[in-house]
């Protein structure tokens, strides 16, 4: 259940605490005092869209913040980032909104994605917003509304996961079915790229080995020069090199080594010293006695670093890349060259699989069809106490060609009046009825669902007379098995409700300020005279509100 929703700088709100009672919960005020704008804060901080436009004028930052008691930690999306009530059930959701239009999301304390708010917001609360109605006019969300209902997820993916591989199969063969000259120009062409790549005999790694060659022979002569040098200091000259003079020092000290320990340690450094630079030695006359300078050679190079670059520019970033892509080449055109084998194995599997497909949809068909026989009947029994009557419901199957979404095109269909064809709901529902209509449905969804929650946000629009007691009655049932939350206009609703908040506007230092007020008995009958006469609240319309309060409390000690 939602405890309470904290608002800061929300369009015309700058600051507001409503703390929400069980049952059935009623929100009234002026067109335009910000009735709707609650209803906006609740969806941001359950991970609905918004944008920078939501802040108040002046300030850096919107925020909400939203909690809920009675929370299971078993609640789906909650493990997923890392989230849980606390030792008493209770759960606080926080976004907070930047003037850059980025969000900060919070569940439990957690920072989270949008997307991971979301899931678990849609656990918690659901918002019938003023222009759900409107989405029964689209036939193809009430296959979807029929699959809530009926629960049929494990039945529909089944279904899709045999339509997936199918259609997977129908990819390979049009692909392998493609236009005899555009066949023929496609082998051409891998055929040249798999010619000029073999060509080319590519090694793994030997860019690399090229570059350092080429570095190489382009400074040969400073190589040879230095390496030279460095020969003649460590081993030659008339005089001999390094290495003499260290044997030579070597061989004074020779005499002497054993009379003292210092002697014998000076001695054994010198004949290492010797060691390590004839070895020295020995390695600068292999390199340059090893090193063979060609121009003719470094031509090659070049041109074999220029071919690496030319290749690389058409066929990969890397030498590695270019043999994988030749690899994908020759695997195209060995298909290709198979085709007709390759075709009659697919084509044998899409029939096997074409026949799963069937079997999946009229699984799935039949599931949908038991669902739409108890929609039906749930959807009546709702228009009846909405005061519909006459009203006939019932929902329309046809067969089409598999789909993603099974193999049945569904419709909602409704007769008004006595006597009428049942149509699609488009045609003949006016306004009100739509809005009874959606309120049906959602009631029966909900029912099948575990938000605690539901918000209307004016439920009402279309609604008048009679069939408005009857919406009031139906939200007054409802808000004994959950929490429900409704911005109206209606005084039938507001007076049925357990509790009455209004949104009142106002002006201070030359600012639009909006708070939300808890009606007490007196109040609630000066709100109702307001929402039934107008701005001339007269003690008749007082009286009339009372007796209005008066019923809706003995309607709802009946419940």
């Amino acid at each position: 259940m939602l405890e309470w929703l904290h608002i800061e700088n929300i369009a015309v709100i700058e600051e507001a605490d409503i703390r929400f009672q069980p049952g059935f919960n009623a929100l009234t005020g002026e067109t335009g005092a910000g009735k709707s704008i609650v209803i906006d804060a609740l969806g941001a901080v359950l991970g609905g869209r918004t944008s920078r436009e939501l802040i108040r004028t002046g300030a850096e930052r919107a925020f909400a913040s939203a909690a809920f008691s009675g929370v299971s930690p078993d609640l789906p999306g909650l493990a997923e980032c890392g989230a849980a009530p606390d030792e008493e059930g209770c759960l606080v959701m926080q976004r907070e909104i930047g003037s850059d239009g980025r969000s900060l999301c919070r569940v439990g304390g957690r920072p989270v994605t949008v997307s991971q708010m979301r899931r678990v917001g849609e656990e918690l609360l659901n918002i019938h917003g003023q222009h759900d109605g409107v989405q029964l006019l689209d036939e193809e969300r009430h296959v979807s509304y029929l699959d809530r209902f009926g629960r049929t997820e494990d039945v529909l993916s089944a279904y899709q996961a045999s339509y997936g591989a199918m259609a997977e199969l129908q990819r390979k063969i049009a692909a392998l079915r493609m236009d005899e000259a555009e066949k023929a120009r496609r082998m051409d062409s891998l055929r040249f790229q798999i010619d000029e790549l073999e060509r080319a005999k590519l090694q793994p790694g030997e860019e690399e080995g090229l570059a350092e060659r080429r570095n190489l022979l382009r400074n040969g002569e400073k190589y040879l020069s230095a390496l030279s040098g460095a020969d003649y200091c460590l081993s030659g000259g008339e005089e001999g090199g390094v290495v003499s003079a260290i044997r030579d020092a070597e061989e004074a000290l020779y005499s002497i080594r054993t009379l003292g320990e210092e002697m014998g340690r000076l001695y054994e450094r010198l004949g290492a010293l010797r060691s390590e630079a004839y070895d020295i030695a020995e390695t600068v006359r292999d390199l340059r006695e090893s090193f063979d300078f060609s121009p003719a050679e470094l031509d090659a190079v070049e041109s074999r670093t220029d071919l690496l670059y030319r290749l690389k520019k058409k066929y990969g970033a890397t030498v590695e890349e270019m043999l994988a892509y030749l690899d994908r080449c020759r695997a195209e055109l060995d298909a290709m060259e198979t085709a007709d084998d390759t075709l009659a194995r697919l084509e044998k599997q899409l029939s096997g699989a074409r026949k799963a497909v069937e079997e999946a949809g009229a699984a799935l068909t039949a599931a949908r069809k038991a669902a739409a026989a108890e929609l039906e009947a749930r959807i009546l029994r709702e228009l009846r106490d909405l005061d519909m009557n006459k009203v006939r419901f019932a929902i329309d199957f046809a067969s089409r060609e598999p789909g993603a979404d099974g193999c049945d095109t569904v419709r909602f269909l409704m007769s008004a009046n006595v006597g009428e064809d049942l149509r699609p709901i488009a045609r003949i529902a006016s306004g009100g009825e739509l809005a009874r209509i959606m309120l049906a449905l959602k009631n029966v969804l909900a029912e099948q669902e575990s938000v605690g929650t539901l918000v209307f946000d004016e439920v009402d629009t279309g609604v008048s007379g009679r069939a408005a007691q009857k919406v009031a009655e139906k939200l007054a049932q409802v808000s004994r098995r959950k929490q429900v939350l409704c911005v109206t206009h209606l005084p039938q609703l507001a007076a049925m409700a357990d509790t009455h908040f209004s949104v009142e506007k106002g002006e201070r230092d030359g600012r639009t300020y909006t708070k939300v007020v808890l009606l007490d008995r007196q109040r609630r009958m000066a709100e109702l005279a307001r929402i039934t006469g107008g701005a001339k609240v007269t003690p008749a319309l007082l009286e009339s509100a009372g007796e209005l309060l008066d019923e809706a409390e003995a309607y709802r000690a009946g419940l």
